[in-house]
């Protein structure tokens, strides 16, 4: 571990974040026809998806199909994502954000740790949605890489333009892991991801749009992570 830890810049880390302001967000679910508002409290989202180097850095691993430095990572589960936030949370030196339980499919919160972790749903909609009510924070080709323009493969972060505060590929390239079950009764433990990614055609990459799959076993080449934290201080 100690051989990885050397290739990380903490600045870097504290450059990666930025504010979210304290809001309220209005969510839908197309399946079940419900809308619910969010009242979202301040927090700390990375500008962009985790990056292969980071998460090699962090795991000496990079499961991704696409390589580069400064591509996306993907090809991950989200028991892997929430691993990588619980090692970078113990390098420095804050408390991990969860416990999981594979035998048993269970993972443990705790909403008191100052660690790194996924961002909600409703955090990352609201994120990606940076103030206004639309489902896209700009014109589709300017601001994400998607079926259309993203030569069949990811594309390095922060390359198209950002949103209102500043969020990078919160639309398009990857889709991205949220912490939150999407509905225990009818899927189990299955997890939301949101955002759309590379392969995916207009009407998919939208601020709006949930999908869900395995937490453990789910791996696909175009779904990755960012992360969140309540302080870095």
């Amino acid at each position: 571990m100690e051989k990885v830890n050397q290739k990380i810049d903490r600045a870097e880390i504290d450059e990666l974040f930025v504010t979210i302001p304290s809001g309220t967000v209005k969510m839908k679910d197309d399946r079940t026809k419900k809308s619910w508002s969010v009242t979202i409290e301040s927090f700390e989202l990375s500008k962009y998806p985790i990056t292969q180097a980071l998460f090699k850095a962090i795991t000496d691993e990079n499961p991704s199909a696409f390589k580069g430095d400064k591509l996306p990572v993907e090809t991950v589960s989200w028991l892997e994502a929430i691993n990588f936030c619980n090692r970078l949370s113990e390098f420095l030196g804050k408390n991990k954000c969860y416990t999981s339980d594979l035998a048993t499919e269970k993972v443990a919160f705790d909403p008191n740790a100052n660690g790194f972790r996924l961002p909600t749903e409703a955090e990352w909609q609201y994120a990606c949605q940076a103030g206004t009510p639309g489902i896209r924070y700009g014109e589709l080709n300017e601001i994400a890489w998607f079926k259309d323009n993203s030569n069949h493969r990811t594309q390095e972060i922060a390359q198209k333009k950002p949103n209102a505060w500043g969020l990078y590929d919160m639309l398009g390239n990857v889709w991205e892991w949220c912490s939150d079950i999407y509905d225990e009764t009818v899927y189990g433990t299955y997890r939301v991801f949101r955002g759309g990614g590379w392969c995916d055609q207009e009407r998919s990459v939208m601020a709006t749009t949930r999908r869900r799959s395995h937490p453990y076993s789910f791996r696909i080449d175009d779904l990755g992570f960012r992360i969140a934290t309540y302080s870095r201080k």
